[in-house]
């Protein structure tokens, strides 16, 4: 166990996590929502600090990140845990086991081996990713200090529902994040979620303020979250809150989980929701989870020209220069999108 980061200690031995926006008041021997934070005596522990149930070198479109150096490679982390119920997730082994099983898995290593490892595979970045790593807090920010000193950027992909204090320590050495925004109503989040909208709404926020390289993902789910009226305040967000220049990927929703009964979602719905995307004024809306060819290609905004073709998680192509469109001279909004020009 290691002692965590970011939280108070009350009376009676009992401790407020201030990692997440849950906030969590735990009794001396009691588990914090995510249950894998424990208070021990007033004092709060990480008991995932170093316990990977993932290493994997992935393409950073996997993330999906499509406007942070596309064609580089990721080498993506997890440990157990979650501070989300998603009734949907996909990837409920190995976020949901705490909750499941009562059990912390994971091949111990430490921060260090960790971009050893992501350096010597030829990794531009580290992504913590899978589950949630805001759980998993202190041994991203300890990994993503030690990435910077040798050059590699740092990736959140996460539920955003950290609190103000923990993206402070964290900005210096994030660089990039894809949220995920799940839906765009209160009920959504409480119902299916365990978990509250408007957080997650100020995390976007403040991150854009922070200068991190932000795009979003929103996995549409038949009957949950998919009515227009809801995807069009959800582009309309992105658009005034964080910027027209932001990705949004809407993502095809297969049965998973507690939700194994329930169709995927249908083509047309993807596709609409592209289209609501566009008309909010988003310049880049992206179907992922979806084989036909072209929805995931990067076009400039103002000549539609093909800048970055993708076929499933890996570029066929890229003729952004400079970060602008060779043909009409559009500045294309993103971090290295020239990074595999050549």
């Amino acid at each position: 166990m290691k002692e965590a980061a970011l939280y108070t200690q009350l009376p009676d031995n009992r401790v407020r996590c201030e990692l997440c926006a849950h906030r969590c008041r735990i009794a001396d021997g009691r588990l914090g929502a995510c249950r894998v934070r424990k208070n021990v005596g007033g004092t709060l522990y990480s008991l995932v600090y170093g316990r990977l149930t993932s290493q994997h070198i992935d393409p950073i479109e996997k993330k999906p990140l499509f406007h942070f150096y596309p064609g580089s490679r990721a080498y993506s982390i997890a440990t157990p845990g979650c501070n989300f119920r998603c009734r949907w997730c996909q990837n409920w082994q190995i976020a949901q086991i705490p909750h499941e099983a009562q059990i912390i898995a994971g091949a111990e290593c430490t921060p260090e081996e960790v971009v050893e490892a992501a350096r010597a595979a030829g990794c531009q970045s580290i992504a913590y990713t899978y589950t949630e790593p805001t759980v998993f807090f202190e041994f991203t920010y300890d990994a993503a200090r030690y990435a910077h000193q040798i050059g590699l950027y740092n990736i959140y992909v996460t539920n955003g529902f950290m609190t103000r204090e923990m993206l402070a320590l964290l900005q210096p050495y994030l660089d990039a994040a894809n949220v995920d925004l799940k839906a765009f109503r209160e009920s959504t989040y409480r119902r299916f979620v365990g978990a509250h909208l408007q957080p997650v709404l100020d995390s976007l926020i403040a991150m854009k303020k922070l200068g991190i390289w932000l795009e979003v993902t929103t996995l549409l789910i038949p009957e949950i979250n998919d009515e227009p009226d809801e995807l069009r305040d959800i582009a309309r967000f992105i658009v005034h809150e964080l910027g027209a220049d932001i990705p949004w990927h809407v993502s095809r929703f297969y049965p998973a989980y507690r939700m194994a009964d329930r169709r995927a979602t249908p083509p047309e719905t993807l596709k609409l929701a592209q289209q609501i995307g566009i008309e909010a004024g988003l310049k880049f809306v992206y179907i992922g989870n979806y084989p036909e060819a072209g929805y995931e290609d990067t076009r400039c905004p103002a000549c539609q020209r093909v800048l970055i073709h993708r076929r499933g998680f890996f570029v066929a192509f890229n003729e952004v220069t400079e970060n602008r469109c060779p043909n009409c001279g559009t500045v294309i909004a993103g971090r290295g999108l020239s990074w595999n020009v050549g």
